[in-house]
């Protein structure tokens, strides 16, 4: 009977989920894709072809087990399916969403291989958790027994929701802190709605505050409360307070006013789809609406931005990126998303410096007047680096003016300094400033302190976040084990 349901992707074609026209959804932060039909999504299941051995729950970093739900879901049993799916992932619709399947397991479909075109892995997720809500197969959380160790979790980011989900089912008295006044991280105020809508995220919140979980919000480590006061508190810690710290440009003007950062720029956008009264908005400083935009990266954060421009009303919006397109560290697809929208995007381009008036390339003077423009060197990629891509080398003489109202900066993020930020001695970073910790278990040189996601590991994806927060959690249950068993001793 499976065999029958599945192996289909000879006779039936890939097929995504309809995309909404560009002329719509550039007027909205809705997400740009439908929801598949029951009969679509068991349809685009039914392509698996079932593989010996799965490249595409290989290449996932959370190892889900993708071709038992793809045949569950072409059989008809969803929930089910859900089953094996929230197994190994705990949000799963969340990675459906937001996951680059092309890099990960999409781009390692062994039918996409053979020029079949892939499962269409990610939309047949977010189908699968999506109708688990709606039919309320997700169940609360209720532990069996409560336990009363506590864990206290800095950061309510996905590595740290992650750990809390899996402690709080094992019945761990589990306290999150963070600084945003709603939990979600970057989730909730990185990512724009037009990729993850915030109720989806916000489901998720409720589901472990119902469960549980205590959240202290709006809560500074190092300010409103010591580091040391939350360790007194807890018997053990995890820190996953990812990366916020932006990279910054030191070219001449590039402390213009109209030079804003990517994470103040999409957390205002944000937080006005929330309803809230933000001033910076209103104002206009971190709203693009009637201006000139320029976004300086070539990853997904900046293609946040870019979409986001679009989405406000933005005349032009251009993306600078020093390497050409086979060599940017965005996702393909979401390039392509930006482009439909109106985007355009300048390969081979870096800032030199910012003007205020755009006749004059050599005016290295500070800024008086409003921002009017980039100066824009040419490049071309020279030899290959430690990493193997090839380094972007200057054009001598090839320079340009941009004209700009508003510059963001795109450039990536870096961790702060939490052993000066918390007053915290004893906690050892790496040389790169993050976390120094166990590659598996997430310790850290304190005991009983613990780290996940990307202040160990550096500005990274969602799902690596998720099965950080998750080993951690794994970790910090043994730990908590041995302790008790030296306490009874």
């Amino acid at each position: 009977m499976a065999g029958q349901k599945m192996l289909k992707f000879t006779t039936v074609s890939r097929d995504m989920p309809e995309k909404r026209p560009p002329n719509l959804r550039k007027e909205d932060f809705q997400e740009i894709y439908a929801e598949y039909a029951s009969a679509k999504a068991e349809e685009q299941a039914s392509r698996c072809s079932q593989c010996g051995v799965p490249y595409c729950q290989s290449h996932c970093p959370l190892q889900n087990n993708i071709p038992d739900w793809l045949r569950l879901t072409a059989e008809g049993r969803l929930e089910e399916a859900y089953e094996i799916s929230q197994a190994t992932n705990t949000f799963p619709e969340i990675c459906g969403r937001i996951c680059p399947q092309d890099r990960l397991c999409e781009g390692n479909c062994v039918i996409e291989q053979s020029g079949h075109g892939t499962v269409t892995i990610g939309a047949v997720e977010k189908y699968i958790t999506d109708t688990a809500f709606e039919e309320g197969w997700v169940k609360p959380i209720r532990p069996y027994a409560e336990r009363t160790e506590s864990v206290g979790i800095i950061g309510a980011g996905p590595g740290g929701l992650a750990a809390a989900d899996m402690l709080r089912r094992q019945g761990v008295q589990v306290t999150v802190y963070d600084r945003y006044d709603r939990g979600g991280g970057l989730m909730t105020y990185g990512i724009p709605g037009f990729k993850l809508e915030k109720d989806i995220v916000m489901q998720r919140m409720a589901q472990l505050e119902d469960g549980g979980v205590e959240f202290v919000l709006n809560c500074n480590v190092g300010e409103d409360l010591s580091f040391d006061a939350i360790r007194g508190k807890h018997d053990a810690i995890l820190i996953a307070t990812g990366v916020y710290k932006t990279r910054e440009l030191e070219n001449p003007g590039a402390d213009a006013d109209g030079i804003v950062r990517a994470i103040d720029y999409l957390t205002a956008s944000n937080r006005v789809s929330f309803g809230d009264d933000v001033v910076e908005f209103t104002s206009g400083e971190l709203n693009a609406e009637g201006k000139k935009v320029v976004v300086i990266g070539g990853g997904d954060t900046a293609m946040d931005c870019v979409r986001t421009a679009i989405r406000q009303g933005a005349t032009s919006v251009k993306c600078l990126y020093r390497r050409d397109r086979n060599n940017m560290p965005g996702s393909q697809r979401e390039v392509q998303n930006a482009e439909e929208e109106g985007v355009e995007f300048v390969w081979l381009s870096a800032p030199k410096m910012f003007v205020d008036d755009a006749a004059n390339l050599n005016d290295t003077r500070a800024i008086t007047g409003p921002l009017r423009g980039v100066v824009v060197d040419k490049m071309r990629l020279g030899q290959p680096d430690a990493t193997g891509r090839q380094s972007p080398e200057l054009i001598d003489g090839a320079h340009y003016v941009e004209e700009a109202d508003l510059v963001v900066k795109a450039l990536g993020f870096e961790p702060e300094d939490l052993p000066a930020l918390w007053g915290v001695d004893g906690l050892e970073v790496t040389r790169w400033g993050t976390v120094k910790a166990d590659f598996t278990t997430g310790k850290t040189s304190l005991d009983g302190v613990f780290a996940a996601g990307d202040i160990v590991r550096g500005a990274s994806l969602v799902v690596w976040a998720i099965k950080d927060g998750r080993d951690c959690a794994t970790a910090i249950l043994d730990y908590l084990s041995q302790s008790d068993a030296v306490a009874a001793e």
